[in-house]
């Protein structure tokens, strides 16, 4: 296929994905960041660090349907249509239980491979999604800020392109800082317009004599897209190139389409194993504003929620790379305590965060939140959030968190193992 061909075809066919699209933009493709794992499996000096994958969950996750507190009255009589009994409640002491759908977070819980900070938030609450969760984001709750709290330090350690990835079809605020920012490879690989094979998607990426860079960029970020889609695929079917199940899979979600946390965590494992010096991932799950009909909705969620994180972190197990990974599960707030006129719940404040792998130290972190002491109808903080991304910054990315978190002094929390 002649260059000229090839560029007719690249301009016309409509053949859609996100490799493709950003290709001139500066974004790195799937195959260019496989790539750079190269110079760490021959002994770079990146080989054997540590690894922090982000997990959104957009919309305010009911952390109270989530982290149950099934023991205690207040709970049962704030939601009496919403609220689980105790005996279908997946204890983890005698006062709190894992939401029913949640096994395999459960079985990663008594094997002591996830923590749970409990009463998570910020001062001076802000019960806007897009406000609220730019100040998670950008690690501010006083002032706008123009920068994320990783995109900080990707600018103070002057981070490489591939140091921080989101696969996600947006870069999130959290990966931009001032002179560096995360790459954006989208997990939404290749649409094929009718006639149009793989083998000639794959066929156009060959390098052609006489074309410019861009072109040659555009070209072979089409044949990324193959790459990419063998991965997801090989998530929907819950096997990995060596053949292994990794316990989860693609999953129909309530309003259609797949559970694309499965195929966002796929292709992180495969970055992971593949050993690429990326340091921060950041992937995410939405549709968690529950206003009414919560119960069916928030488990269809918590469901796809839990086959992708205990799929992964059962992965991770089989490398040593993969036991390095920690993965950090947050939404930008929880619900409000009593239920509203619609069985669901409306915004709220402080929620539960999970922080899951095979270097964590298992078990309950921070206070519970009384459900009677309450700040007008919503649950009082008992950890900043900040302690949680400080500790990380610490103990992942062995890097002093006062410098990234806007002047905040973080507690630290003892999540990981030494």
């Amino acid at each position: 296929m002649d260059a000229l061909t090839r560029r007719r075809f690249l301009i016309s066919s409509g053949v859609v994905g996100g490799g493709a699209l950003a290709a001139g933009a500066g974004v790195l493709g799937f195959h260019e960041l496989l790539k750079s794992g190269e110079k760490t499996r021959a002994g770079d000096a990146q080989a054997g660090l540590p690894t922090l994958v982000l997990v959104t969950l957009y919309g305010g996750n009911d952390g109270l349907n989530t982290v149950i507190p099934y023991a205690d009255p207040a709970y049962h009589r704030a939601r009496p249509e919403l609220a689980y009994a105790p005996g279908q409640v997946l204890h983890l002491d005698d006062a709190l239980g894992l939401n029913p759908v949640l096994r395999g977070m459960k079985r990663l819980w008594d094997d002591r491979k996830m923590a749970i900070v409990r009463g998570v938030g910020y001062p001076k609450p802000d019960r806007s999604h897009f406000k609220s969760m730019d100040i998670w984001q950008t690690a501010s709750p006083g002032t706008p800020a123009p920068t994320g709290w990783v995109g900080r330090w990707l600018d103070a350690t002057k981070a490489a392109t591939e140091t921080a990835v989101s696969f996600e079809p947006a870069l999130p605020p959290m990966l931009v800082g001032k002179s560096r920012i995360g790459a954006c490879v989208s997990y939404r690989g290749l649409t094929l317009p009718p006639g149009v094979s793989p083998a000639v998607v794959s066929a156009l990426g060959r390098a052609e004599p006489g074309e410019s860079e861009m072109q040659a960029r555009a070209a072979a970020s089409y044949a990324d897209l193959i790459t990419m889609n063998r991965v997801v695929q090989e998530a929907a079917s819950g096997t990995d190139e060596q053949g292994h199940t990794g316990g989860s899979t693609v999953q129909a979600t309530g309003t259609g389409g797949d559970n694309a946390l499965v195929a966002q965590l796929a292709l992180v494992a495969r970055c992971v194993e593949f050993q690429v010096p990326t340091r921060v991932y950041s992937v995410s799950l939405g549709g968690f504003d529950t206003h009414a009909g919560e119960r069916v909705w928030q488990e269809t969620l918590l469901k796809n929620l839990d086959e992708a994180l205990s799929g992964f972190v059962d992965r991770m197990g089989r490398t040593e790379a993969g036991r390095r990974v920690t993965i950090v599960v947050y939404s930008e707030f929880g619900r409000r305590v009593r239920a509203n006129a619609s069985d669901g719940t409306d915004h709220g404040t402080a929620g539960p965060v999970f922080v899951l792998g095979h270097a964590v130290a298992g078990g309950f972190y921070g206070e519970q939140p009384s459900l009677t002491d309450l700040d007008d109808g919503d649950l009082k903080a008992t950890t900043d959030f900040r302690d949680v991304f400080g500790t990380v910054l610490a103990s992942v990315l062995a890097s002093d968190p006062d410098r990234y978190l806007g002047g905040y002094r973080a507690q630290m929390l003892p999540l990981l193992r030494r």
